[in-house]
């Protein structure tokens, strides 16, 4: 058999990262950021006060209590150009220009609130609530740099800096397919013989955490053609491919039948548990990859965030490599088969031991939605007693 790491390599080997291309501001959360970003201007562009108050030099108040008068008022976005002498006060609103001579904001709250006369009760020291010129961003420094995820507060600075547009790496556009003649769609009448398919359910939004944009497209019966019609009518909107099911060694296995000729997709045993049946290659003139995985719940999840995963990072131009493990005090006696590195569902608790869940079986997806990380067992390792440390993956 095929080892997990060796399986993850060749995947990692195939997929290339996603081209860039120049999206508008309201479709970039998500992506990754392909070019440098920087301000050309300073950041704020000017002295602005921090808070509602009043505008003063810092030495006309150092005997506070003390009354200004007041001899102007500035509103944020005011262009006029404001000054101050000594012994004035200014009514001025937060994010409002300063006026030249001002050295410091005096908060409202320690003031009357004065319009024409304001008495002041606090003195204040120089800079007082005051955001100075340049105090986030200088003029040509870089804010951003390539291969930085871009989130809410990533769209923010670059809005910030005046950019409309930026060149990013896109989300992964993955299409999930589900095969199998037993399955119905959830929402409807189970028959004889049948489940509600809810793979490509999990799949999807597993794609979706992973940072790509997640299509389900249903699901395929058993019939080798009608898998490949399926397919070839996704792959004009896909970066890659996801099937669960069909891969096995039985009959009636679509996935297997049909891209098996192809000569492009490799199906092979890999040493894992839950998971051993996987496939592996790319379909279509664009060389589009598609990952098939088994049709067991448990098992297609677990190889999604083993193999799927990592390749939907390199996809997105980050870092990618096999998922990142943490130690762990394990709470109860673990069996594993030689051989066969395990991936059992346990919870994870703040205190960092870890509870294997109730149910293991490739099955039991109720038990797989308690779990927050997967408890790793090598190969050669059969028997794990509770106390021993061991490497779990948060999921």
């Amino acid at each position: 058999m095929k080892s997990v790491d060796a399986h993850l390599a060749d995947i990692l080997a195939t997929v290339r990262t996603l081209a860039p291309l120049e999206l508008e501001l309201e479709r970039a959360l998500g992506t990754t950021l392909a070019e440098e970003v920087s301000s050309p201007v300073p950041l704020p562009p000017f002295d602005n006060s921090a808070m509602d108050g009043y505008a003063v030099r810092a030495a006309d108040v150092a005997a506070a209590p003390v009354s200004l008068p007041v001899i102007d008022d500035i509103a944020a976005g005011s262009g006029e150009l404001r000054a101050i002498g000594q012994g004035h006060a200014v009514r001025i609103m937060t994010g409002a220009p300063l006026p030249a001579g001002a050295d410091a904001v005096v908060p409202v709250e320690w003031t009357d609130g004065g319009t024409v006369t304001v008495r002041i009760d606090r003195p204040v020291r120089e800079g007082n609530a005051v955001r100075r010129a340049g105090e986030d961003v200088q003029a040509g420094e870089v804010v951003l740099k390539p291969g930085t995820t871009i989130g809410a507060a990533q769209l923010g600075i670059i809005a910030g800096t005046g950019r409309r547009r930026v060149w990013v790496r896109p989300r992964p556009r993955v299409v999930v397919l589900s095969t199998g003649a037993e399955l119905v769609e959830p929402g409807t009448q189970l028959g004889p013989g049948q489940i509600w398919d809810s793979n490509s359910f999990t799949l999807t939004a597993a794609v979706r955490e992973a940072g790509g944009d997640g299509f389900r497209a249903g699901t395929v019966t058993d019939d080798p053609a009608a898998f490949l019609d399926q397919l070839d009518a996704q792959l004009v909107r896909a970066d890659a491919v996801i099937t669960s099911g069909g891969v096995s060694m039985g009959a009636y296995e679509p996935v297997k039948e049909a891209l098996g000729p192809l000569g492009t997709v490799r199906f092979e045993k890999v040493a894992m548990q839950p998971g051993m049946p996987q496939g592996f290659g790319v379909v279509g003139d664009d060389q589009v990859p598609i990952f098939t995985l088994p049709g067991n719940p448990v098992s297609s999840y677990v190889s999604f965030q083993l193999f799927v995963r990592p390749a939907l990072r390199k996809m997105r131009g980050l870092p990618a490599g096999p998922p990142a493990t943490r130690p762990a005090h394990l709470l109860a006696p673990l069996h594993s088969p030689e051989g066969k590195r395990s991936f059992l569902r346990g919870v994870l608790a703040d205190d960092g031991t870890v509870t294997p869940v109730h149910g293991q079986g490739s099955h039991q997806l109720a038990a797989l939605a308690l779990a927050n990380c997967l408890i790793m067992v090598p190969e050669q390792v059969t028997e794990v007693p509770s106390g021993a440390s061991v490497q779990v993956i948060r999921i």
